[in-house]
């Protein structure tokens, strides 16, 4: 039996949904997608959390999805929303428990046919290097007063250890830092968490991959961005690890106990939030930059760490090499930025989950570099298929707070995708397809396969149809280290 929805889908365009303003709904919902994603994404439920997201105390504008929306806690994974500091709220579900996210992609001075037939060595090394997997540990030790650096400086903390360039920062989101990290209020229990993970891959959809640039879409600007046809690239995905959930879990319970006294009214007890003019929030903001900078650090980390795996596994110089950052993106964060809203500059908070900055030419807050082309949007794939770099696009701006995609986005719950490979060989699979795999965990691999994703493809077509980013350029996997 179908189940009966609160609310209607009503057909914009040919990439917009609108589930229009209803009941206590105080803004419409607005989903990117095609006639080919809108029934996984109906099946799912993830539809049923932007109506609900849209009822929240504040909210501007619209309550959206992005095409690789899926499920997630309170907030769809792949949802977007904004508030008004005054009048609106901030929610850890809105951000997530891997709070900063992120993916950074790093680009090489050599081709895809100097590496193919050393993958496996390469892969073999990167996951010698790299601790990956749950709970795991690495080889840096943080003591408190350390780790509290660590946390108001971000990136900027590992490059001062040797771990990168200051070069580095103009290639990362916001430099690399969120301000106004607190690491007083931080609880014991996140510090434990937090001491010994830096540098180290973690588990899940995290990775650590080889590709190469299979395809140029803006010629002029890849040449811009030293992009080209062959070039071998290194991304990585990570966040802030057992770090960032501690925080996010810390404040979800004193916010569950705050919602009743505030007297704010939820759809939805998992989008437990407080007034964004509250001390509690004040306090949230803090915890949260400060898992952000950590997020930045250890994406730093791992790139060094990557670096020095090429170095060691192919016998290059530096000078042969050529390794360098091209971008660092967040995923899962809330910022205070200004948007246009009904033709007025207002300050909101916008609340990315699952979600990628998307700013686009002349946006005044991108270094020079990428003033003219927009910032780059790193959208991952799956490890059988394909990734993408975007360029942000001024539709961006006009309809979605300056957001894009994030991702492929699951189609399969991790049990799910369990019962669809039982007795099948996945590394195998993915080898047949020239993918070079190495993971932590006998049910990683298949908890990852690639058919447990929508096709980034189908994703970032809708994306670019949307106005809200531009193809750049196709990565292909050769391989990959799962957590």
């Amino acid at each position: 039996m179908s189940r009966e929805k609160p609310y209607t889908f009503k057909k914009i365009d040919d990439v917009r949904w609108e589930i229009p303003r209803s009941g206590r709904m105080r803004v419409p919902g607005l989903i990117f997608a095609d006639e080919r994603l809108l029934p996984d994404i109906e099946s799912d439920r993830s539809a049923d959390q932007v109506y609900n997201v849209a009822h929240l105390p504040g909210i501007v504008g619209r309550s959206m999805a992005m095409p690789d929306v899926h499920w997630g806690y309170g907030f769809p994974i792949g949802g977007v929303a904004a508030f008004d500091p005054d009048e609106g709220v901030v929610s850890p579900g809105g951000v997530g428990y891997d709070i900063n996210c992120g993916v950074r992609l790093a680009v090489t001075a050599l081709d895809r046919d100097a590496v193919i037939g050393r993958i496996k060595d390469l892969i073999n090394g990167l996951f010698a290097q790299v601790p990956s997997g749950v709970g795991s540990r690495g080889g840096i030790r943080l003591n408190r007063q350390e780790l509290s650096r660590v946390l108001k400086a971000g990136a900027e903390w590992a490059i001062k250890q040797g771990m990168g360039e200051m070069s580095d920062l103009d290639h990362i989101e916001d430099r690399g830092i969120i301000m106004g990290a607190d690491p007083d209020i931080i609880s014991e229990r996140a510090f434990a968490r937090g001491k010994d993970q830096l540098g180290t891959l973690g588990s899940g959809n995290h990775f650590l991959e080889i590709g190469f640039i299979e395809e140029i879409f803006d010629e002029a600007t890849a040449a811009q961005w030293g992009l080209w046809e062959g070039q071998v690239t290194t991304m990585v995905h990570s966040g802030s690890r057992g770090f960032g959930h501690q925080v996010c879990d810390d404040f979800l319970a004193r916010m569950v106990k705050s919602v009743r006294k505030e007297g704010l009214e939820l759809p939805d007890t998992q989008l437990a939030c407080t007034r964004l003019n509250s001390a509690l929030a004040k306090e949230y903001l803090a915890a949260m930059a400060a898992a952000a900078n950590y997020a930045f650090a250890n994406r730093q980390v791992l790139m060094h760490l990557a670096r020095t795996a090429w170095e060691k596994s192919l016998g290059l110089s530096p000078r042969e090499l050529q390794f360098r950052l091209l971008y660092d993106v967040c995923h899962n964060i809330a910022k205070f930025e200004q948007h246009t809203i009904n033709g007025e500059t207002r300050t909101v908070c916008v609340h990315r989950k699952g979600a990628t900055r998307s700013f686009p030419a002349h946006h005044p807050v991108l270094p020079i570099k990428f003033r003219s082309t927009g910032q780059p949007v790193l959208i991952p794939g799956d490890m059988g298929r394909a990734s993408y770099i975007l360029a942000g696009e001024q539709g961006s701006m006009k309809e979605s707070f300056g957001s894009a995609c994030h991702g492929a986005g699951r189609l399969l719950s991790r049990s799910a995708a369990l019962k669809v490979t039982k007795g099948r060989a996945v590394e195998r699979e993915l080898q047949d397809k020239e993918v070079f795999p190495r993971w932590v965990g006998r049910k990683t691999l298949r908890e990852e396969v690639p058919e447990a994703y929508k096709d980034v493809s189908l994703v970032v077509d809708v994306v670019q149809r949307a106005g809200l980013a531009r193809k750049v350029a196709k990565i292909r996997p050769m391989g990959v280290v799962k957590g």
